[in-house]
Parts: structure tokens; C-alpha cells; sequence
């Protein structure tokens, strides 16, 4: 499947998706990061969702990124694994899923990903963007990361938000309605999963 929506993977590249199934049933056994009726939907539901975002912009060598409330590592891991010449750093403020985070970072040898457990609150560098899937609503979100958020920039789009969300979002993205792009996941991946599944892009 990713493969599929990916084509130009390196062998690397499909060697650190591929070990992912069974990294995250292992842990999963253990600590629950991931639905339990949901793991075997890990790659559609968890990985090319996460890998939306990399349908709508390519990150640049040396892009950062912070990826906030990253449960089990998404959408931080996959952007990772595809994008090895920019940095993530992963944070949560709950340890059990940091530590999965970072095991499974370690064991697919993932030189450019690191964890950190704390709260967005807690985290003072800046990066060029901030990713996340549906953790806080946007107004909220926005007040907390906007600080985080470089002003210069070296990609094709502005510094800013990109925020993987699903279901009716017209009262949420209202008052941003000037400056934010809602992009149909719909558009790129035609399982039918993603049938309601939106990227919310903020320049910030």
C-alpha cells in the first residue's frame, strides 16, 4: 500500500515500513498505543494517513519539525522514515507511549527522529513546521504552538500548522477561514477510509 502512493522508496526506505507491523504488535501486546481492533488497519489508518502530509508538501534537507501529541509516533515516525534529510522531534506528556515511541525509533534505526516527554506547553525551540493528528482543537492549538513556529523559512510553503483531522471542521476552521487551506485526503488516497479524512494547513 505504501509502496503503491510512494513509488520512489528507497530499499531502506521500504525496509523501515515494512518492520513496523510487527514492531507495533509487539509493543501494542503490551502497552496500548494503538486501538486494539485497529492494528490490523496499521498501515492504512496509521501510516499513509500520517503520510498525508508528505502528499501535500515535501520538506526540504534540514526542514524541522515538531510532531505534538504523537501518541505511538504518528504522524512523526512515517514523515521520518520518508523524509531522512530533515529532523523530528516527537513529544507526548504521557511515558508510556514515548517509550514505545522511542523503542521503535531505535529498532528501524531512525537517525533522525528523537522523543521527548513533555507538553507542548513545556517545549520551547522553534521549527519550521508543526505536525499532529486531531489533538486539541485549532483555536486552542494555534494559541499553544504559535511560538514554536520559525519565521524564516526554506520550503515551498510558509512556516506553519499541518494537522491531520477528520469529520465536519466548519465551525472549528472558521475563524481562520482567511489564511487556512483544508485539503481533501480524498484528493491523493482513494481507500475509502479517507473518504472524510482532511489535511488543515496553517501558515503561522
Amino acid at each position: 500500500m505504501i509502496r503503491r502512493h510512494f513509488p520512489e522508496l528507497s530499499e531502506l526506505q521500504i525496509q523501515q515500513f515494512a518492520a513496523l507491523n510487527d514492531l507495533y504488535r509487539d509493543w501494542n501486546a503490551k502497552i496500548n498505543v494503538i486501538s486494539r481492533k485497529d492494528i490490523d488497519n496499521l498501515y492504512e489508518h496509521h501510516v499513509l494517513h500520517s503520510l498525508g502530509i508528505a502528499k501535500y508538501v515535501r520538506f526540504k534537507p534540514e526542514t524541522t519539525v515538531l510532531d505534538i501529541g504523537t501518541g505511538g509516533g504518528f504522524p512523526g515516525i512515517p514523515l521520518a522514515i520518508l523524509f531522512p534529510e530533515s529532523s523530528f522531534l516527537l513529544i507526548d506528556s504521557i511515558g508510556k507511549k514515548i517509550k514505545v515511541t522511542q523503542a521503535i525509533i531505535d529498532s528501524i534505526g531512525l537517525i533522525n527522529a528523537k522523543t521527548n516527554q513533555c507538553r507542548i506547553e513545556e517545549e520551547p525551540a522553534t521549527f519550521d513546521f508543526v505536525v499532529c493528528r486531531a489533538v486539541k482543537p485549532l483555536s486552542e492549538l494555534v494559541h499553544l504552538i504559535r511560538k514554536n513556529v520559525k519565521k524564516e523559512q526554506i520550503n515551498a510553503i510558509p512556516n506553519g500548522l499541518l494537522c491531520l483531522k477528520g469529520g465536519e471542521l466548519q465551525k472549528e476552521t472558521a475563524p481562520f477561514s482567511r489564511l487556512l487551506i483544508t485539503i481533501e485526503l480524498s484528493n491523493y488516497f482513494h481507500e475509502p477510509y479517507f473518504k472524510t479524512k482532511k489535511l488543515i494547513y496553517l501558515p503561522l
